[in-house]
């Protein structure tokens, strides 16, 4: 079977949320509790000194230049993987027999000394991981880590330094809607194949595998993916890698639409250091669900403020319970969003302004489990400050 780009569970922009660590916060089940309705993703406007990258300007990089340059550091991963047969319904499996499965995926190098950056689920539950090049050299590969919280994995091959073609990785926070794109993965098992397209939105949240985070700034593309995109990167008009494709969006076909998604790779970045590192991704974990307001909001509801995260829920033996966080009371539906009233609005988190999910999830990406959060919240008409010592991020939803 072909190792599948995974359906993207959160497509669009997420305010209920489930905030943990790193950079995948949200789970699953974070999300329909208080309604399934969110406030708008604003776009950050760009730097005056950032120019958009573009086919048509700069170094007028064509799409075969930047193929041809990329391709020979895109890998063809094949993975194994022993399932346990169910038990025959007369015979039962007196043998503890298990059946193979095969998967394909993509991925891509980083480094000289034989790095190799992936999805997670490409790799998950793996018994064997074997990669091939342009020249269709195959070996095995040894998983360094893998971090499900932003489905993000890193192998090693053991091959010469002159035989390994590191990808330049660009800056993901420069991307903007328009600028021009192409994708180079394994679709389907066909091997290094290339589409292109533009960055259709920016900011996205998705889903992680864990099902427990979310991954946030992620990049939107109508750049064609398929199954065995995965792990593939996402590469700008100037041939550096901005993004990790990863899902696509859920579609009766099960096949690509023009919805695909990218991790950004300022993000992977971070997990690929931690994990050649450590061989693990540690992320802290707050415990809350909460959901961002609006002007319009804050007047609706006489809040005190016209920004700040409105606490629909507080886990049970999380730092935020410890810290007694309130949790709103009762659910109110505005023009068909549902809103959670009664319980604390979080407005500051370490002395940054929460306008947004991403920003009190970004602030706890730089956090450690056991670490401090301060928070200014407001609690009816009283403001207070409270501190907050985080918690691991569970490996499963609560």
């Amino acid at each position: 079977m072909h190792r599948t780009l995974l359906p993207s569970r959160a497509v669009g922009p997420i305010a209920a949320a489930l905030l943990g660590g790193g950079v995948a916060l949200v789970g699953a089940a974070a999300l329909g509790k208080l309604g399934e309705k969110t406030t708008i993703i604003r776009e950050e406007v760009a730097p005056n000194s950032i120019a958009p990258a573009a086919f048509q300007t700069g170094r007028r990089e064509s799409i075969n230049a930047i193929y041809r340059a990329s391709a020979p550091g895109v890998v063809h991963i094949e993975t194994t993987t022993r399932v346990a047969q169910q038990d025959d319904p007369f015979f039962g499996n007196p043998f503890g027999a298990a059946q193979t499965q095969r998967a394909l995926g993509s991925g891509f190098v980083i480094d000289k000394a034989g790095h190799i950056v992936t999805n997670y689920h490409v790799v998950e539950g793996a018994t064997s991981v074997e990669v091939s090049f342009s020249n269709n050299e195959s070996m095995k590969a040894k998983v360094v880590g893998k971090d499900p919280a932003t489905d993000i994995a890193v192998l090693k091959v053991k091959a010469p330094s002159r035989a390994l073609k590191p990808l330049t990785l660009g800056d993901s926070s420069a991307v903007r809607v328009g600028d021009q794109v192409i994708a180079i993965g394994n679709p389907l098992g066909y091997d290094r194949s290339v589409t292109s397209g533009i960055v259709s939105a920016v900011q996205r949240s998705i889903t992680a595998p864990n099902q427990v985070s979310t991954i946030g700034h992620v990049i939107q593309t109508d750049a064609a993916l398929n199954h065995g995109n995965s792990g593939g990167p996402l590469l700008n008009a100037n041939g550096e890698v901005i993004g990790v494709n990863a899902q696509i969006a859920p579609s009766s076909s099960n096949a690509n639409i023009g919805i695909g998604f990218a991790i950004p790779i300022d993000t992977v970045k971070q997990i690929t250091s931690a994990l050649i590192d450590h061989g693990k991704v540690e992320h802290a974990f707050l415990g809350i669900e909460a959901k961002a307001i609006d002007p319009q909001i804050a007047q609706i509801f006489h809040l005190p403020s016209n920004h700040g995260l409105m606490l629909a829920r507080v886990i049970k033996g999380t730092g935020a319970a410890e810290a007694g966080l309130k949790a709103g009371t009762t659910e109110v539906v505005v023009e068909g969003e549902s809103w959670p009233a009664g319980g604390d609005l979080i407005v500051k988190a370490d002395g940054r302004t929460m306008k947004s999910i991403d920003n009190l999830r970004d602030v706890i990406a730089d956090k450690k489990p056991g670490s401090s959060l301060k928070l200014e919240l407001y609690r009816g008409a009283n403001k207070m400050t409270v501190t907050v010592k985080l918690g691991r991020q569970p490996a499963s939803p609560r």
